[in-house]
């Protein structure tokens, strides 16, 4: 008896017979699977409310639109710059993961003198860093801080003489050094004023990009 022998757990794949007159079958075509009046239209709905509250989530959630006014911040950020800045990078869960303020990091924080505006400043120096300003150049712990993001055009010869940052604040500088209010100022920012870091410009189009 002639056969095609499977090992067990093999699927058979039966062979097409040759009919006894030795012509071979026309193969049956199978009808295409018929798709439900309408179902394209509501895969594509369920895309786009799905799109949209991930959209609202990341938002509200992570991410939030600013707009920059004034020019403190030149050459980086420009006035009426809209920015996205990250809010979970500093909040409570953020900080948990490890994701902590750095030196160098640009964020938006709370005027400490009037909580209802905001600044966006660079962070110069860290809790328990000792900082001092003599003729524009700024010194942490001893080493001359080499600020590429501060071209020679908007630097000062503005001095301060050395202290040692509190607990839980930071001290914040603008990078257009010659206009800007920041800690030289108002003194160091504290810990729970400051909610976002700048994350990337997407307005204007040919501003757009990273925040450095």
């Amino acid at each position: 008896m002639c056969g095609r022998h499977v090992k067990d757990g093999e699927t058979a794949l039966e062979e097409p017979q040759q009919p006894a007159d030795g012509h071979a079958q026309e193969p049956t075509e199978m009808p295409a699977p018929q798709v439900p009046e309408g179902t394209g239209v509501r895969s594509w709905a369920r895309d786009l409310v799905v799109s949209v509250l991930v959209s609202v989530f990341i938002i509200l959630f992570l991410y939030q639109p600013v707009r920059v006014e004034g020019t403190s911040m030149l050459p980086m950020l420009e006035d009426q710059d809209r920015l996205f800045i990250n809010k979970f990078a500093y909040s409570r869960l953020g900080s948990l993961v490890g994701d902590q303020i750095h030196r160098e990091d640009v964020v938006v924080f709370l005027y400490p003198h009037d909580h209802t505006k905001s600044y966006i400043k660079r962070v110069i120096a860290l809790p328990g860093d000792r900082l001092r300003i003599d003729h524009g150049t700024v010194w942490v712990n001893g080493e001359a801080l080499k600020e590429s993001y501060v071209p020679f055009k908007y630097q000062d010869d503005r001095s301060q003489p050395e202290m040692t940052i509190p607990d839980k604040e930071y001290f914040m500088m603008g990078d257009h050094r010659s206009i800007s209010s920041d800690s030289r100022d108002f003194g160091p920012v504290d810990r729970d004023l400051i909610y976002g870091r700048a994350a990337f410009v997407y307005w204007p189009m040919d501003q757009a990009g990273v925040v450095h």
